[in-house]
C-alpha cells in the first residue's frame, strides 16, 4: 500500500481519453487562458496608467486582476500540456506548489472581495468619510492584509494536507491539484486529524460571506433612499460587477469544498472545478468594463494612443 513518502508523482483526471477530444479541450483552453490573460492585463496596464482611475475602486480592482491571473496561470498550463503530451503526471512537489498557489490566490480573492465590498459600502453608505476611511496608506494595507492572509491560509493548508500519510493510491480525480481531492487518498483516521484546518477556513470564509451580505444591506438600503433615478442607476451600475463576480466565486468554490461525497463525480468535479477556478479570471475584466464607462473611455484612450504613437 503507497504512502506519502513513497509517492513521487500524482495522476491527474483528463477530461476524456479520446484524442480527437482532447485536441479540442486544449485549444478551448489555449483561448480561454490568452483572453484571460489579454483581458486582465489590460485592466491592469489601464488603471496602472490612467491618472484619473488612481482611487481605491481601481486599486482593488488592479490587485483583483493580478490573482485572477496567477490562479489561471498556476492551473490552465500544465493541464494544456498534459492534455497536448497525452500524460496525467504531475511531480510530488509541483503538485505541492500548484495546491499552494492555487488555494492562495483563490484565499486572498476572497479576502479582496470583501474589501471590495466595504469599499462599495463606504462609497454608497458614508461617501463623506470616503477619503477618511479609504486613504491610500489604508487601501494599501487592507490589499497586503488580503494577500498575507491568503499566504497564511494556504502555507497552513498546504503543510496540513501533505503532513498526512496518502494510503490510497496517487490517483486525483481532479485536471490540476485540488485540496478536496488530495484528502481522499489520505487515511481515514489521519484525514480527522486535520478536519480542524478545513474548520478554520469555512468559518474564515463564512464570516466574509456574511460581511458581503451585510454591507450589500445597507448598500441597497441606502441606494432605495437616493432621490434621483439616474443617481441610483449610477450606484446600483457600480456595485452589480462586483455582486455578479462575488455570487459566481463563492456559490462554485464553497460547492467544490464543501459538497457531500455523495454527489461527488468526475464530471461534477470538472464543472465546478471550472466555474470557480478558470471562468472567473477569464470573465471578470468582462464583467467589470461592460459596466464601468470610466475603465472603458480609459481602455479606448490607450488603445489609440498606442496607435498613435506608432
Amino acid at each position: 500500500m503507497p504512502n506519502s513518502s513513497s509517492i513521487i508523482q500524482f495522476l491527474l483526471l483528463l477530461f476524456t481519453d479520446t484524442r480527437q477530444l482532447q485536441l479540442l479541450h486544449f485549444w478551448l483552453f489555449l483561448g480561454i487562458y490568452l483572453a484571460a490573460l489579454v483581458g486582465n492585463g489590460l485592466n491592469i496596464t489601464t488603471i496602472a496608467c490612467d491618472q484619473h482611475l488612481h482611487t481605491p475602486m481601481y486599486f482593488f480592482l488592479l490587485n483583483l486582476s493580478l490573482l485572477d491571473m496567477g490562479c489561471i496561470s498556476t492551473i490552465l498550463p500544465k493541464s494544456m500540456d498534459n492534455t497536448l503530451w497525452d500524460t496525467r503526471a504531475i511531480s510530488y512537489t509541483g503538485c505541492a506548489s500548484q495546491v499552494f498557489l492555487v488555494f492562495f490566490f483563490i484565499s486572498a480573492e476572497l479576502y479582496l472581495l470583501t474589501i471590495m465590498a466595504y469599499d462599495h459600502y463606504v462609497a454608497i453608505c458614508k461617501p463623506l468619510h470616503y477619503g477618511t476611511l479609504l486613504g491610500s496608506r489604508a487601501c494599501v494595507y487592507m490589499a497586503a492584509a488580503a494577500w498575507g492572509t491568503g499566504f497564511l491560509n494556504a502555507l497552513l493548508h498546504t503543510a496540513n494536507t501533505f503532513s498526512l500519510p496518502l494510503c490510497k493510491g496517487n490517483a486525483v480525480d481532479q485536471f490540476f491539484s485540488e485540496i478536496p481531492q488530495i484528502l481522499k487518498l489520505s487515511c481515514s483516521d489521519a484525514y480527522l486529524r486535520g478536519v480542524w484546518v478545513i474548520v478554520i477556513s469555512v468559518c474564515l470564509a463564512f464570516g466574509c460571506f456574511v460581511f458581503i451580505v451585510l454591507s450589500y444591506v445597507q448598500i441597497f438600503r441606502a441606494m432605495l433612499r437616493i432621490p434621483s433615478e439616474q443617481g441610483r442607476h449610477k450606484a446600483f451600475s457600480a456595485c452589480l460587477p462586483h455582486l455578479v463576480v462575488v455570487s459566481l466565486f463563492i456559490s462554485t468554490s464553497s460547492f467544490a469544498y464543501l459538497k457531500p461525497p455523495s454527489i461527488s463525480s468526475p464530471s461534477i468535479n470538472h464543472v465546478v472545478a471550472v466555474l470557480y477556478s478558470v471562468v472567473p479570471p477569464a470573465v471578470n475584466p468582462l464583467i467589470y468594463s461592460m459596466r464601468n464607462q470610466e475603465l472603458k473611455d480609459a481602455l479606448k484612450k490607450l488603445i489609440s494612443g498606442c496607435f498613435l504613437n506608432q
